[in-house]
């Protein structure tokens, strides 16, 4: 991802004019906004246009991110029409074909990439997309001034038209579209030329819905498992159960028996079945499960059992000649240890996690006769790694690659991985025909990109005073970035962006503190998942807390309090979640834990209630309430919406989600043996924003992160017992109980 920095030369900025209506061809790369010639006399680049106005007065806007549930499709097009002065009523949106020349986000994170990871779409695309709609209404502010012989410093805008007050003159943008000519050059936009907050017609506004969710509720939304095309095939795969495990003595006979079953391919990734119904290839595929072997010769993971490895884990945590690499580091935390009046210390664990994503994978895809070009339907979190992917089999250039981009069934990390693109793309150009892959779900979680197992020891060094002075936190791990993104890896020696992320104390007052990571090497294709690191990282930070908290004596909300007095987002997001939750209020029979989590410059706090049934062991999550402060919010209903959502997300995975390795093999196979949170099991979630001057920042993620360790805590309010591992299911709730 880092290294998809695109700079390229501009011979003339210019916008096009047809019959049809206007379009503004610009791009957006890793330096900011940037004129695009899509007229180029050598005609070397080529690029899509950002807005189109026709004459009829629509005006399309494209989106350079998927939509996945967290509102880009809507959030990125109110942006720019904020500055164009659109009529919103007449803005429609296309999916942007990936090509991060034209549709790059400048976040520092993708540093001019073209992706839907992290919640950094808004963070990234804010500012150029004001630029480009200033710009784009400043050309057609412009050509009204020359058409009419008027000063254009006389002319204002208004949902969607050009006004000229002193003549009582006002004209569409689509009459505009009309007559517009061609400047040689787009005008340039300063800072000073975007609008005030409290100039805002769009941004902000409670009574804009997201765009995709009409066709969500009405069933005509359309996601990448809905593709039909004309004369397709289809396939499934028995999924090789372990990364690097090979078919062999694949007995085909049976399966190809089967009515509609036409081929049967063994692969390096699995064995696949082709068919002309999805019935006849999933009959296939379970009778194949019965006839084939797999070849673990190699497979590094082929002896990972995820239970058998925490002691080397465990072992690793406490070895002083581990290997460890520094991840964070602020002040001496080792002297502050040995000169400690107190010192603390405890251990977390986090299971392996499967994303769980309600649309199992699939792709579309088409070979063109030539053989060098494709064609694609899928949704996809990085559509254009998928085309780095296909170009690739196909010894071809990504821009051969057309994508049709889908609405995602749940994306959470796992649609990062160009792999489902990369195995429709083998099989269309073995058969040489249009293949429609779709996965079980068994050999969806065969194939899973889980979270990784994680082993954190936590330890805290506490002066005479009693005040926490110096901190150490030492994580175990695979590293997901060595999977997720081997450019960075290698890029920044060995750090995991990934999984490191949230380990981290920006926002806490500690002198002395520093992280270090130990990587374990076990052959896992650990990856990106909601709330990436600091799902992990967080759980045992905001526990640990607590626990100094106790032995401080300290009530521990007001020690989070303390330390993020110099703060005042952070102070005030723990604030507002006091005061909604009447933390001081005694409940009987039921404890209250508290969270503070931060998520690439967002910040949360959480409170949860809890009731325990001791027999079971099960934990009843009877309140939660959360308060973020995400900057400037874009759409403040979506915000809650996607607090409360992640809280869901994070509700299960703390409660329930957990994936078993044995043998390098997922243990569990479908929602039988995952289980993941019931309607039952539903809180009441109380959301509030809380505002503040920052510049806005992501949504999708950070609900997740406060959830966990709230629980936990409120265990341990309720039971004086520590819940120091994840998920906190009934059979680990009895144990420490016990």
């Amino acid at each position: 991802m880092t290294t998809m920095q695109h700079t390229h030369a501009m011979k003339r900025r210019t916008f096009l004019a047809s019959a049809s209506g206007l379009t503004f061809s610009l791009a957006i790369g890793g330096t900011g906004l940037m004129g695009q010639d899509a007229h180029a006399a050598d005609n070397a680049v080529k690029v899509n246009a950002w807005v189109t106005i026709g004459t009829d007065n629509s005006i399309t806007l494209m989106v350079p991110t998927a939509e996945m549930g967290q509102g880009t499709l809507t959030a990125l097009p109110l942006i720019l029409a904020e500055e164009l002065d659109a009529d919103w009523s007449k803005v429609k949106t296309e999916f942007a074909p990936p090509n991060p020349k034209v549709y790059g986000n400048p976040h520092p994170l993708l540093n001019g990439g073209q992706a839907s990871l992290a919640s950094v779409a808004v963070a990234g695309y804010f500012k150029p997309l004001r630029m480009l709609g200033a710009q784009a209404r400043l050309v057609l502010v412009n050509a009204v001034a020359d058409k009419w012989q008027v000063s254009a410093a006389e002319l204002t805008t208004d949902t969607g038209y050009v006004i000229h007050a002193k003549s009582n003159q006002r004209i569409s943008y689509g009459d505009v579209a009309k007559f517009a000519a061609i400047p040689a050059e787009l005008p340039k936009i300063t800072d000073g030329d975007l609008k005030k907050p409290n100039q805002f017609k769009l941004i902000g506004r409670a009574d804009i819905g997201r765009s995709d969710v009409a066709s969500k509720t009405n069933g005509t939304a359309q996601f990448g498992i809905d593709v039909s095309v004309p004369d397709m095939v289809y396939a499934t795969i028995l999924e090789a159960p372990l990364e690097g495990a090979k078919a062999e003595n694949v007995n085909s006979d049976e399966a190809l028996a089967i009515p509609g079953v036409t081929r049967v391919i063994p692969l390096p990734f699995g064995v696949a079945v082709i068919g002309t119904s999805v019935h006849a290839t999933r009959l296939a595929r379970n009778v194949l499960k019965q006839k084939v072997t797999w070849n673990t010769t190699g497979a590094v993971a082929a002896n990972f059992d995820s239970e058998k490895a925490k002691k080397d884990y465990a072992n690793q945590g406490i070895d002083p000649n581990a290997k460890t690499m520094e991840a964070f580091k602020r002040g001496d935390s080792i002297t502050a240890m040995v000169n400690a009046k107190q010192t603390l210390e405890a251990t977390y664990w986090t299971e392996h996690c499967y994303h769980a994503q309600l649309e199992p994978m699939n792709c579309i895809a088409r070979i063109n006769p030539d053989g060098q070009s494709a064609e694609i339907w899928t949704g996809s979190q990085f559509a254009f790694l998928g085309t780095v992917a296909a170009s690739g089999i196909l010894k071809t250039t990504p821009d051969k690659i057309k994508v049709n981009q889908q609405l995602l069934g749940g994306g959470y990390g796992r649609r990062i991985a160009p792999d489902t693109i990369a195995q429709a793309v083998v099989l269309a150009n073995v058969t040489k025909q249009t293949v429609k892959l779709l996965l079980t779900r068994e050999d969806d979680m065969a194939a899973a990109r889980p979270r990784p197992m994680t082993h954190h020891v936590m330890r805290a060094a506490l002066d005479d005073a009693g005040h926490l002075v110096g901190w150490r936190h030492r994580l175990v791990a695979e590293n997901v970035d060595a999977i997720a993104s081997p450019p960075r890896f290698q890029a920044t020696g060995g750090r995991d962006y990934i999984g490191w992320n949230g380990i981290d104390l920006p926002h806490y007052n500690i002198e002395n503190a520093t992280a270090e990571a130990v990587r374990e090497i076990r052959g896992m294709r650990v990856h990106a998942f909601r709330g990436i690191g600091a799902g992990h990282n967080k759980f045992a930070i905001e526990c640990f807390l607590d626990e100094v908290a106790h032995a401080k004596k300290t009530d521990p909300l007001a020690m989070r309090l303390q330390l993020t007095q110099h703060d005042a987002r952070a102070n005030a997001v723990l604030r507002e979640v006091a005061k909604m939750s009447d933390w001081k209020r005694k409940r009987n029979g039921r404890g209250l834990g508290v969270a503070f989590s931060d998520y690439h410059g967002t910040l949360a706090a959480g409170v949860v209630e809890v009731s325990l049934n001791r027999q079971t062991g099960k934990i009843k999550v009877h309140h939660m309430w959360l308060a973020v402060d995400p900057g400037l919010a874009i759409q403040p209903t979506n915000v809650l919406a996607q607090l409360e959502g992640a809280a869901v997300f994070g509700l299960s995975v703390a409660l329930l989600e957990e994936l078993t390795i044995k043998d390098g093999a997922p243990v569990q196979s479908n929602f039988n043996d995952y289980p993941v949170l019931r309607m039952s099991d539903m809180p009441e979630i109380h959301t509030k924003l809380v505002k503040s001057d920052a510049a806005p920042t992501g949504m999708g993620e950070v609900g997740v992160l406060p959830v966990a360790p709230a629980i936990a805590n409120a265990v341990f309010q309720l039971t004086g017992k520590r819940l120091r591992a994840l998920p906190m299911s009934p059979p680990r709730v009895k144990t420490a109980l016990a």
